[in-house]
């Protein structure tokens, strides 16, 4: 997980830029509302990722130690690349039985929801995913791939994932294509057209895809997201969201053997009758909240602040010198997350988001004296509380004079 908190100033930098090409060409890529709860939900990933990381890699290792075939595999450009295609070939069928398992498409379709198309969804990553997905790669351990190298590859497999994720590139030389993932082969996998669905699985090879008989190439014009569209921005119901369906589906289900096919079923199984619309792109209306130019400005500064805080903290809990306990990284988790709900109740215009938004900014100067001392480090905390109390008390002020005067900036 580490490799992934290393490359996110790269990250940025990359949406920068894609931000700047798409404003100069007035291309409309980019919702300040799609893009904040696309990078909430990948700052909430690497959170729970905290805590997930440990169990799964955790087996990868115990398998490696116990069970493995081969005892010592030498650590050569050729057992690399074995590993990079195992690991890619591993992960086509992790991905491809997501979109066609109903249990596994609800650890992986947050990816899926956004209605748009540009490196920020990369970062729009399911929170639940990594329950399911590292026990493909299991074999891998069984063969004796080293751990330590297992991680490298797999985290160079996810950095290569980020950049297919534009429309600014159309297509590239034949051969590349031929082989590998591009941002072609990709935009079609994040179609919703019926060409284009539960087609294009591959990480970084697209080979697999043409082997298995799922390749598809870009033809048609894209409409991108879910069938059943989230129309949301609250990183912890886009990641219910779908459960909520399958629990109704499951408990309504006659009899054992049908509640039991809601799970290994394609995604939204029943076996009552559902009358399924006709796509049709014309038909197509993106979710979307209007909100002042005010309302949008502080949700923007607000995002920035809780971007540069949740790096630290990623930073601070992957430490491993600091010996923090387990419950004190779940406190942060779970304040960090209640503020990325904080802000998505902003971008939906709830009623109840000023409370919350209250709520969260009471505690932030508590949160960030405890944060300071936990990691022991060496800054003035007395400035630091005056310095946080401040923002608190002049973001509430300001909160509630935009949500009091619309119009005026």
């Amino acid at each position: 997980m580490q490799y992934i908190v290393y490359a996110i100033p790269a990250f940025f930098l990359l949406i920068g830029v894609e931000l700047l090409i798409d404003k100069l060409k007035k291309s409309g890529y980019y919702k300040l509302n799609d893009t904040v709860t696309n990078i909430n939900l990948g700052i909430g990933s690497q959170l729970v990722g905290v805590f997930i990381k440990g169990l799964t890699l955790g087996a990868y290792i115990y398998i490696y130690e116990h069970f493995r075939f081969i005892q010592e595999i030498p650590n050569q450009a050729l057992t690399f690349i074995l590993l990079f295609i195992g690991v890619d070939f591993f992960y086509y069928w992790f991905h491809r039985l997501a979109h066609e398992i109903g249990v596994l498409w609800g650890s992986h379709v947050v990816h899926h929801q956004s209605e748009e198309y540009n490196f920020s969804v990369a970062l729009r990553q399911s929170w639940s995913q990594g329950f399911f997905s590292w026990i493909f790669y299991i074999p891998l351990a069984f063969i004796g791939f080293k751990p330590e190298m297992f991680v490298l590859v797999s985290a160079l497999q996810t950095l290569y994932q980020f950049w297919i994720h534009t429309k600014l590139i159309r297509k590239l030389p034949k051969p590349f294509e031929y082989l590998f993932n591009t941002p072609s082969h990709h935009r079609v996998h994040h179609g919703q057209n019926p060409l284009y669905i539960d087609r294009n699985h591959g990480g970084t090879l697209i080979v697999f895809d043409r082997m298995f008989g799922t390749f598809q190439e870009e033809l048609e014009p894209l409409v991108y997201g879910i069938t059943k569209p989230a129309n949301s921005w609250n990183p912890i119901g886009l990641n219910v969201d779908y459960w909520k369906d399958w629990f109704t589906h499951f408990v309504q289900a006659n009899g054992w053997i049908n509640k039991l096919k809601t799970i290994y079923k394609a995604p939204g199984w029943t076996d009552k009758e559902i009358k399924t619309p006709t796509f049709s792109s014309a038909n197509i209306h993106k979710f979307d909240v209007s909100l002042s130019k005010q309302i949008n400005a502080y949700v923007l500064f607000q995002f920035v602040v809780l971007l540069l805080l949740s790096s630290l903290l990623l930073n601070i809990i992957g430490d491993q010198s600091l010996h923090i306990e387990l419950y004190q990284k779940a406190f942060i988790a779970l304040y960090m997350i209640f503020c990325l709900f904080a802000i998505g109740a902003i971008l939906e215009n709830k009623s109840w988001s000023k409370i919350i938004e209250v709520i969260r900014l009471i505690i932030f100067p508590i949160f960030m004296y405890y944060v300071i001392v936990l990691a022991q480090l060496h800054l003035n905390l007395q400035l630091i509380s005056i310095v946080s109390s401040f923002f608190a008390l002049l973001s509430i002020t300001y909160y509630y004079w935009s949500a009091k005067n619309p119009n005026k900036l």
